[in-house]
């Protein structure tokens, strides 16, 4: 659902929606402020946000020492066993 202000606007979203395959409502209400939230979310969708690498047992020490990094900072992290 789409609201906006004049037709004009109205057939600009439209466009636009038809553009894509989308299905849309616009209403045109003079008196209400424009509201095009949800196609601006279809047009722009969010990034997925992605978990933070972590060293592995036997890659480099991200510390920069040049030993492994369960030689280095990862000897004192607690191992998860089934």
């Amino acid at each position: 659902m789409v609201r906006v202000q004049t037709q004009a606007r109205a057939e600009e979203i439209l466009s636009v929606c038809d553009r894509y395959g989308w299905k849309v409502i616009v209403g045109v209400e003079p008196d209400q402020d424009e509201d095009i939230s949800d196609v601006e979310r279809l047009l722009h969708p969010p990034e997925p946000v992605k978990a933070a690498s972590t060293a592995g047992r036997n890659d480099p020490c991200p510390c920069g020492s040049g030993r492994k990094y369960k030689k280095c900072c990862g000897t004192n992290v607690p191992t998860s066993r089934g």
